[in-house]
């Protein structure tokens, strides 16, 4: 079988031969858009959807990097964990963007998928961007302010943005990456955090002049962790030679969540067959368990509730494939893998996009596997979640900003939180 990285591979690079012949891919929409009536499903007559043709789907595998510089910004990889490759490496997100809604530190990132469209010239590049803040008491008021779109801009704890770029741009060669260490970005980025490695870097030490943070927390953090020492190191350095030009050593990114590259597959490729009735029982993930461990606590819960379609339906689709962390469509028949029935938005729920007015769709979904790998234990306030799906702008607009935000739904399990 084509190894997963090959395949992400040719999902994401082979648009840049313009071949003519090239297969029409499951993740690019021939319109450039999709989601049908503002991008939610109609979720009022799961009888009718179950007639329709399913869109197929991708799924997204973590898998450690085979070798280091696979996940760097001018090889446009989709990755999750450690620090982000960002596709427009100087015009960040900037103001509140970069922070919690509610306890304003700053947001960590998640992942990010590289998904251009292949028909629409000004998103030949395009990278979808998650950030999350680790707080699961934010998280639950975030799950409450979703509902509230309608009463203005809610705030959020877990936010995405959607960033592109056209073939010839000021970054990025035209020519698609040979993939052999000769490739090079055409500029260098915008200082990082050297804390978090992962916002602008706009505030600097006041004393060597050299470490950049993004925010006056993470200043303090990497203060104590040692750059007291290295700052003064630094001073003498500069004092004892004009000429010398000390850096900072490499960011620390000591608040990151692991580092993987996201490999994928198509969900046709796993047969449902092989899935015993038993295993597909039990097969979503707690996150202190691997993915695939028999899950029945998880089904304990849910005993008082075993005639659940959607629970049920769940259960066998995540089963196929017991290690997916992603799902990814963006047909226009696309529609979310709702864990349960309760706490998923309407038509009505899903808003507009914040730039062009035009409709949102469902683009993506990640999974509760994700906790697995990124090590987030069953501890008071760890990350908890039954799904989180993204819908981003259908006509994927252009406005002029770099880092357009797009729109998160949160869908938790009931032992943590109602719907409001």
């Amino acid at each position: 079988m084509e190894s997963n990285a090959d395949k992400l591979r040719t999902l994401t690079i082979t648009s840049l031969d313009e071949e003519d012949d090239e297969p029409e891919l499951p993740h690019r929409s021939p319109s450039g858009g999709g989601g049908g009536d503002g991008g939610s499903a109609d979720y009022e007559d799961e009888d009718e959807d179950d007639e329709e043709e399913e869109a197929e789907v991708t799924l997204g595998f973590l898998e450690k990097p085979k070798r280091e510089g696979l996940l760097l910004r001018h090889l446009f990889p989709s990755k999750a964990g450690g620090i982000p490759a960002w596709l427009d490496p100087v015009n960040f997100p900037s103001g509140n963007s970069s922070f919690c809604g509610f306890c304003g530190e700053p947001l960590q990132f998640v992942l990010q998928i590289y998904a251009p469209i292949e028909d629409n010239a000004v998103a030949f590049h395009r990278t979808l961007f998650m950030f999350m803040c680790p707080s699961m008491a934010c998280l639950l008021r975030d799950q409450h302010n979703q509902w509230k779109h309608r009463q203005g801009n809610p705030c959020r704890s877990v936010k995405v943005f959607r960033c592109q770029l056209p073939r010839c741009n000021a970054f990025y060669s035209s020519e698609p990456p040979k993939h052999n260490d000769s490739d090079r970005p055409l500029c260098p980025g915008a200082p990082v955090c050297h804390w978090c490695g992962t916002w602008k870097g706009d505030k600097i030490c006041g004393s060597c002049k050299k470490a950049r943070y993004c925010s006056e927390k993470h200043q303090a953090q990497h203060w104590r962790s040692g750059h007291k020492n290295d700052c003064l190191q630094l001073i003498s350095s500069s004092e004892a030679s004009s000429s010398a030009q000390p850096t900072v050593g490499k960011v620390p990114a000591s608040k990151s969540w692991p580092e993987y590259e996201i490999a994928i597959d198509y969900e046709g490729a796993f047969d449902s067959d092989s899935c015993d009735e038993g295993s597909s029982k039990s097969l979503v993930m707690q996150r202190h368990s691997k993915p695939d461990d028999m899950m029945q606590s998880w089904m304990d819960q849910f005993e008082a509730d075993a005639d659940n379609k959607c629970w049920a339906s769940f259960q066998e689709r995540v089963s196929r494939a017991p290690q997916q962390v992603l799902r990814y469509c963006r047909e226009s028949n696309a529609k979310p893998l709702w864990a349960l029935s309760s706490g998923f938005p309407s038509n009505a729920d899903i808003p507009s996009c914040s730039y062009c007015k035009g409709p949102l769709c469902y683009e993506f979904q990640i999974m509760p596997q994700l906790l697995y790998y990124f090590g987030v234990k069953n501890e008071p306030d760890s990350l908890d979640w039954a799904t989180i799906v993204v819908y981003t702008c259908q006509g994927s607009c252009n406005q002029n900003v770099s880092y357009k935000e797009e729109f998160a739904w949160v869908q938790l399990y009931p032992t943590t939180t109602t719907k409001p």
